[in-house]
C-alpha cells in the first residue's frame, strides 16, 4: 500500500510539473503596443529582425478579448502561426472567419485584410513576413460592425 501511494504521489507530481509547463508561455508577454494601429490592447515580441542573411522578421503578437489590428496590407505577404486562444481572421470583400489555436493563416501579398481576438477570448500568434518587400501598410479602424457582425 505504501509502494502504491509513493507511485501515486511522483505520478501527481509529474502531472502537475506537467500541466504548469503546458500553461506557462513559451515567449514572454513583450511590451504593449501603443494604440496607433489597433483597438484594443495588444502585446509585442520581436523574436527575429531581419539582417542581410535573413530578410523577414518574426514576432509574437498577444491580443486580449476585443482587440483587432486596424485594415492592413503586407507588401510581401504574412504566415500568422495561432498558438493560443481564438480570433478572426478577413480579407476584403470575403467574410470574417474564425481562426483557432494550432491554425497557420497565410496572408497573401498585397491582399487587404485584418486579425485579432474574438471578443470573448484572447488570441495569440507568431508572425512572420518579409521585410525586403516593404513594410506593412496600415489602412483604416475595423468598424465595430465589421468586428461584431451588426448593422
Amino acid at each position: 500500500m505504501k509502494k502504491l501511494m509513493l507511485l501515486m504521489g511522483l505520478l501527481g507530481g509529474f502531472m502537475t510539473q506537467k500541466s504548469m509547463a503546458q500553461d506557462s508561455p513559451i515567449f514572454p508577454k513583450g511590451e504593449k503596443s501603443p494604440n496607433v494601429h489597433h483597438t484594443g490592447n495588444v502585446w509585442l515580441t520581436e523574436l527575429n529582425a531581419p539582417d542581410s542573411v535573413f530578410s523577414y522578421g518574426t514576432s509574437v503578437a498577444i491580443s486580449d478579448p476585443d482587440a483587432r489590428l486596424n485594415w492592413h496590407i503586407h507588401p510581401g505577404g504574412q504566415i500568422l502561426i495561432v498558438t493560443e486562444g481564438e480570433g478572426y481572421y478577413q480579407e476584403k470583400g470575403k467574410e470574417k472567419r474564425t481562426i483557432k489555436k494550432g491554425e497557420v493563416i497565410k496572408c497573401m501579398p498585397g491582399v487587404e485584410h485584418w486579425h485579432g481576438a474574438t471578443p470573448k477570448t484572447g488570441v495569440t500568434y507568431i508572425a512572420t513576413s518579409p521585410s525586403a518587400k516593404g513594410k506593412t501598410i496600415w489602412l483604416k479602424k475595423v468598424s465595430d460592425e465589421e468586428y461584431y457582425g451588426k448593422k
